[in-house]
């Protein structure tokens, strides 16, 4: 699944437009390599390193969602490792 819709189907973006504009920034890794397009593929078990909401957010994605469902849903698709604050 391309990195820019799984961000908009679990529900941490909300829209795919700025899920992509994230992602060209530079400023997602996925296994702590940066990730500079937004149709990088992606899959379960993979470490995903995104700033969001002011937070520094790690997760691990469990599964790939089919669609952008409820947020009961879509939080089952990723286990949040680490969300701090910056300082």
């Amino acid at each position: 699944m391309r990195l820019d819709k799984f961000l908009f189907f679990a529900r941490l973006t909300k829209t795919r437009a700025l899920a992509q504009t994230i992602i060209t920034q530079g400023h997602i890794r996925i296994d702590g390599r940066p990730a500079g397009k937004a149709h990088v593929s992606i899959g379960p078990g993979q470490v995903v390193t995104l700033p969001l909401h002011d937070r520094i957010r790690i997760i691990r994605i469990e599964a790939l969602p089919v669609r952008r469902g409820p947020a009961s849903e879509a939080q089952s698709c990723y286990t949040d490792i680490l969300s701090e604050k910056p300082d």
